[in-house]
Formats: C-alpha cells, sequence, structure tokens
C-alpha cells in the first residue's frame, strides 16, 4: 500500500509541478547545477589545444587524400567495367 500512496503522492506533485513560475524554477535550478558542474571540468591549455587541433587537421587531410585516391581508383576500375 505503501507503492499506491508514494505514487499518488509523486502523482500531485507532477501536476503542481506544471505551471510556468515552476518551470522558470527548475530552470534556474538546472543553470546553477550547471554552473557547479562547469567549475569541475579541467581544461586544456592552449598549447594542448593547438596540438590536438593540428592533428585533427593533420588527419582529415591524410584520410581526404587517401578516400579520394580510392575513389579515383574504383571509378577507373567501375569505368572499365563498363566500357
Amino acid at each position: 500500500m505503501a507503492k499506491k500512496h508514494h505514487k499518488a503522492e509523486k502523482a500531485s506533485a507532477d501536476a503542481a509541478n506544471t505551471g510556468v513560475g515552476s518551470k522558470l524554477t527548475q530552470f534556474k535550478e538546472f543553470l546553477e547545477e550547471s554552473k557547479v558542474e562547469i567549475r569541475k571540468v579541467t581544461w586544456p591549455s592552449r598549447k594542448e589545444t593547438t596540438a590536438t587541433s593540428i592533428a585533427v587537421l593533420v588527419l582529415v587531410f591524410v584520410m581526404s587524400l587517401f578516400l579520394g585516391i580510392v575513389d579515383l581508383g574504383l571509378t577507373r576500375i567501375v569505368e572499365f567495367i563498363l566500357s
């Protein structure tokens, strides 16, 4: 019976929390909790950010070359088969 009573309380609490004021309160709580979590983040240094950005750009360049060459090769193979 305790479970039924608890569910009824929760349903009535949910019904009471549907107003605009409660939504604003929930949003304010969300922003405050987000602020706390952002303070816990260990942000990378400028040097680390630059190094990882360069690594990503190099990888993108290498992969684009590889995929371009594979595409060109497959195009030639299909043209050879169809002609």
